[in-house]
């Protein structure tokens, strides 16, 4: 499979020499989509309610029936446990190799939000760090062939009396004497990674406030999240972490709190994200692949996302890079998609540092109709936190980036690149077809060299 993708990325590399690069790089993208794998499940069914999973009792939760019922499927060689209409109130859920939880329509977990059940700790990564933290709302660690469908609901419960006011700020109801992260938990994760500490020893605690994913998939491949309305999560939604093979399909996320974003992959390669809506407290889609020395230590990149026909209302940005991504990342193809809030910031983000290092390549845009931003169309930045404690010895590149057809009725800037002194670091980007309308500052570009502009309108002018 890996020769697989080192000869797709080899042909990328031909694309940008011999042919046009946007037209060709979509004939690629199909290319891209057909080595993902589908899940298939037995016909074989398992309802919670047999195993002791009962609605309505707050005081009751039913994760142990559930985690029962996930358990008896696996074993019995795989297929659905059904969650039937009702509110069912749980506690972490750990889902199984060729298991399909499916969420019939009326059907809601709702996730209790007692921190001490989401501990003893698991291994997975918090902002881009390798740890063993609270254990994610749901997660799989090493499996194959796994599903959450249905049109259900899953509601993590986040809000600032519990989960969100963990992140330290008062907008979201921390108060002095509060569980927070930044009473030093996150402070020494970070250390942990600089100091390049063994990851068996990054054990955070409750004491700690680093709240969970909502969905986490660590080291899974062939994935399928499909219908689902996913609400209120106490940190990122979905977290596919060194996954391949992952279709994120129909899903409804609408979930506000802080480092709420709705998709981020990371270190994950073979991902479609279509027809999904994201309503988000920050990015909607951040692709990752690691923080700083853990990313680069690891050296994986993610590569290969397709996202298409989602819709993004509110978030830090819309299709998203970065911050944390050390270990690179190459081929994103976003088309047909539709954004438009005022608290929706960019539409495409690229974000990194001196911190992170990495290659960032081969972002393809095309077809996507913006009402509103409030601030630009397509933002590079390579001073991303540019304060960070950290080692600032490692130089990051953006090149290839790709916008085709899109058009944004308001925004502060259109094009805003913020790239290093030496302008060597951000190349190769084009923006053609495109029509920015009330614009307040036009484009602004700093250390990137290789624009090119062909059919750009910004304000009704064409931009040369």
């Amino acid at each position: 499979m890996r020769k697989v993708f080192g000869i797709i990325s080899l042909l990328l590399v031909a694309i940008f020499v011999n042919a046009d690069p946007i037209d060709k790089a979509w004939e690629e993208s199909a290319k891209i989509e057909k080595q993902i794998k589908k899940t298939s499940f037995p016909q074989r069914t398992f309802v919670i309610t047999d195993f002791g999973a009962k609605a309505g009792n707050e005081t009751e939760l039913c994760h142990d029936a559930i985690n029962h019922a996930i358990i008896i499927c696996n074993q019995a060689g795989g297929g659905t446990v059904i969650v039937p209409k009702g509110v069912f109130y749980t506690g972490p859920i750990t889902l199984k190799s060729n298991v399909n939880l499916h969420l019939e329509e009326g059907a809601t977990l709702k996730f209790s939000t007692d921190q001490k059940l989401y501990f003893p700790a698991v291994l997975t990564r918090w902002e881009g760090i390798d740890c063993w933290n609270a254990h994610p709302l749901i997660y799989a660690y090493g499996e194959t062939n796994i599903a959450i469908t249905g049109k259900g609901t899953i509601d993590g419960q986040g809000a600032n009396e519990n989960w969100w006011k963990m992140c330290g700020a008062k907008q979201y109801g921390w108060k002095e004497g509060d569980i927070a992260q930044k009473n030093g938990g996150r402070e020494r994760l970070l250390m942990y990674s600089e100091t390049l500490m063994p990851v068996y020893k990054r054990i955070m605690k409750p004491e700690d406030g680093m709240r969970p994913q909502l969905i986490n998939f660590h080291s899974c491949n062939t994935i399928l999240i499909e219908d689902v309305n996913l609400r209120n999560s106490p940190f990122w939604v979905i977290h596919p972490l060194f996954c391949e093979s992952m279709i994120v399909r129909g899903v409804n996320i609408r979930s506000h709190g802080p480092n709420n974003d709705g998709c981020d992959p990371e270190s994950s390669r073979n991902v479609l994200i279509e027809n999904c809506v994201f309503d988000t407290g920050d990015d909607c889609i951040a692709i990752k692949s690691g923080r700083n020395a853990d990313g680069r230590k690891w050296g994986i990149p993610s590569e290969n996302v397709i996202v298409r026909g989602c819709t993004m209302k509110d978030g830090h940005g819309g299709v998203v890079i970065g911050s944390e991504i050390s270990g690179g990342y190459k081929n994103l193809f976003v088309e047909n998609c539709k954004m438009d809030s005022p608290n929706l910031e960019r539409v495409i983000r690229i974000k990194t540092s001196t911190c992170r290092g990495g290659i960032i390549e081969n972002v393809f845009v095309r077809n996507v109709t913006v009402g509103r931003c409030r601030e630009a169309v397509l933002k590079i930045n390579l001073q991303y936190e540019n304060r960070e404690n950290c080692d600032h010895s490692f130089t990051p590149t953006v090149r290839n980036v790709h916008l085709q057809n899109v058009t944004c009725e308001k925004s502060q800037f259109g094009v805003y690149i913020v790239g290093l002194e030496k302008n060597d670091h951000v190349y190769n980007v084009s923006v053609d077809n495109c029509h920015f309308n009330n614009v307040a500052n036009g484009n602004s570009n700093k250390g990137a060299k290789d624009i090119s502009f062909k059919g750009l309108f910004i304000n009704g002018t064409e931009v040369k």
